[in-house]
């Protein structure tokens, strides 16, 4: 086994390894095959000298790119390293984390590689860097909310964005708080509680705590929107067919000039009172042609749950 000792001149380690070493763990998947030691400024290789020598190639590439911009984001990793090589079970591949097509969206904690794993997850990747407000559309099961959290959190870790905000009508019908036992927060959790099951797979517990402290990340029911204005943020509305027509437009009308909307929905699942209107279905029939909104349905094909879930739908009917 050959070694190859490297030392970090003029570059800043915290730079290069990122925050919770977050950096250097993406760095050591894209190469299983050596063993990487890091201290400081000091690195440790060790393997077959091939790949000892691919490594340094790259590695000097990824300095190089620190120390002339003096910021090294993910994306930056991923686009000079290229795909990562990692050696994941079929069961792995096939879970909605570790989605078998196309490229990560992000690294979460814990050798979480979320990617975009049907096609028109894949569309709505592609769609946003296009697109201003998305709306992505189908039944339980297909992603959708899952795959706007990792562009959310994305956009974040690249710094193309300050601040993520995740959105969802708080109740069934109206949002009404005041019959729940407990103080606002106990009341609202229970109905956001998805959005934080995403987050946890894609932001270390610690680093999600302090966003979440500071605001950066905020998870608050729809009725909380009113009157903002959310600028220089990624914003999502999830469960957005229990909206009323009102709530939808007041909702998409925060928008600030530098702002990224992506809006979820099932159709077939609305909570909402006989008499009152989805707004979502109003949304979907008058918002379609315009220019900087795209909507995207999600169908059987998308479905990445238990492979019982599609037969499940399929028998309620909500996909053919």
């Amino acid at each position: 086994m050959n070694e190859l000792n490297l030392t970090l001149e003029n570059v800043n380690p915290v730079v290069i390894w990122g925050a919770n070493n977050e950096n250097f763990e993406i760095i050591k998947k894209h190469f299983p095959k050596i063993k990487l030691v890091a201290r400081g400024t000091d690195l440790k290789v060790l393997g077959d000298e091939a790949e000892i020598n691919n490594f340094n190639l790259k590695f000097t590439e990824i300095v190089n790119h620190s120390d002339k911009f003096q910021s090294l984001s993910i994306n930056d990793i991923e686009q000079i390293l290229g795909a990562p090589i990692t050696a994941i079970s079929e069961t792995e591949a096939n879970s909605p984390r570790n989605g078998g097509g196309g490229d990560p969206i992000v690294f979460g904690p814990n050798g979480i590689v979320v990617k975009a794993r049907t096609a028109n997850q894949r569309r709505m990747v592609d769609s946003i860097s296009k697109n201003d407000i998305i709306f992505a559309i189908g039944p339980a099961g297909t992603g959708k909310t899952y795959t706007a959290v990792a562009l959310a959190v994305r956009a974040l870790k690249n710094k193309e964005i300050k601040r993520i905000i995740l959105t969802r009508p708080a109740v069934e019908a109206g949002e009404n708080l005041g019959f729940l036992p407990g103080d606002l927060k106990e009341k609202i959790d229970p109905y956001l509680r998805p959005l934080y099951d995403a987050l946890d797979d894609m932001i270390p517990a610690e680093k999600l705590k302090v966003f979440l402290e500071n605001r950066t990340i905020e998870i608050a029911p729809l009725a909380f929107m009113r009157g903002r204005t959310l600028d220089n943020c990624f914003v999502i509305l999830d469960e957005a067919q229990n909206s009323t027509d009102m709530q939808l437009k007041m909702f998409l009308t925060r928008m600030g000039p530098t702002a990224k909307f992506i809006v979820t929905g099932d159709v077939t699942q609305i909570d909402l009172p006989r008499k009152q209107q989805s707004g979502l279905n109003t949304a979907l029939r008058i918002l379609g042609d315009i220019k900087g909104i795209d909507i995207i349905y999600l169908n059987g094909d998308d479905v990445v749950r238990h492979k019982l879930v599609k037969n499940i739908l399929r028998a309620y009917g909500d996909i053919q």
